[in-house]
């Protein structure tokens, strides 16, 4: 929903302009580890201090905000997880939110805003993980988080039945292929991402026993080769990483790649001709300024332009209910 008409008092401009605080005592209790330090204990504040190593007073100040914000209960000074941090916040559990990791990296770019508006470009450097963990796996399991959820859905969007052989494109933990190989068995599927990342992704397909089916290839998609005889080639957030040119050129590999009566599927922000709406999107594009050197989100009518300019005549969006949309091209 828009928000451009909605008037804002002054107390809701000072609590939007406060809300940081509210994020950065999540990410801290996130990056001390102090709810998987808390899970299924009843401390003291101290107690905790000694666990994660930190000073007694402030983590007590740190564990009465958490109260505040509903992530743990205090009872006779001892604290202990809510429901919500038990279930999402704790390593190891079944739906812990790995991805926060990657937003404790977002914070740090964010933080750099300014100076990319002025730049118009990204100038932060990226620090190394306090939490042991790199960027890339933080990044990579953020993904993952969400596109396991996404992947289902879309899998009932796009027309499966048909595709041999997939490719994707930047395809990070392979969420998306391993969810349209179970969909449709028959099938196998190609993930093409960076050196770094591909031994990333192989832990992922080992652990859902798919290597069978899924090929690993290493490189550059904006300048090596992936092959071809494919009916299916999905960028699921990808053209917002790359310049307007650079899309143009890759959606051109994508077509000479694909099999007659394939298909290009786009899954990312689609934005309406003024930029300013989805929200969400219009948001991104500054993610991407802070986190990119030529990143943008991009509107229906560029998409189109690459698509028709590659050589693709029939053309379908799908709208999704998690923000992101479909740009579908098939070729005849």
């Amino acid at each position: 929903m828009s928000t451009q008409n909605n008037y804002l008092k002054p107390e809701e401009i000072r609590a939007l302009a406060n809300s940081f605080q509210q994020s950065r005592i999540l990410l801290t209790a996130v990056e001390l580890d102090l709810f998987t330090v808390l899970d299924k204990h009843m401390m003291l504040s101290k107690e905790v201090a000694v666990k994660i190593n930190a000073d007694e007073r402030a983590t007590d100040r740190l564990m009465n905000a958490l109260v505040a914000l509903g992530f743990l209960r205090k009872l006779h000074g001892k604290f202990y997880n809510c429901e919500n941090a038990s279930n999402y916040l704790v390593k190891g559990k079944p739906e812990f939110m790995g991805g926060l990791y990657h937003s404790l990296g977002l914070w740090d770019t964010w933080s750099s805003l300014t100076e990319s508006v002025k730049a118009g470009t990204s100038v932060a450097e990226r620090q190394p993980s306090s939490t042991g963990i790199s960027w890339s796996e933080a990044f990579i399991a953020a993904m993952h988080y969400r596109g396991v959820k996404e992947a289902k859905i879309i899998s009932m969007m796009l027309e499966l039945s048909n595709v041999n052989r997939m490719l994707d494109i930047g395809g990070g933990s392979a969420a998306f292929s391993m969810e349209f190989i179970k969909q449709n068995p028959k099938m196998s599927a190609v993930v093409f991402d960076l050196p770094h990342i591909i031994p990333i992704t192989k832990k992922y397909v080992d652990d859902e026993k798919l290597s069978d089916k899924i090929e690993l290839i290493e490189g550059d998609y904006l300048t090596d080769n992936f092959g071809n005889g494919y009916e299916l080639i999905l960028l699921s957030a990808i053209v917002h990483i790359n310049s307007l040119e650079e899309n143009k050129m890759l959606i051109k590999k994508c077509y000479n790649s694909l099999n007659a009566n394939g298909q290009i599927v786009i899954k990312d922000w689609i934005m309406n001709e003024e930029r300013t709406e989805p929200a969400g999107g219009a948001f991104f594009a500054l993610n991407m300024l802070v986190g990119t050197e030529k990143g943008d989100t991009y509107t229906e009518a560029e998409m189109k332009d690459w698509l028709m300019g590659a050589g693709i005549n029939k053309i379908e969006r799908k709208d999704t209910s998690f923000g992101s949309s479909l740009m579908i091209g098939y070729k005849e």
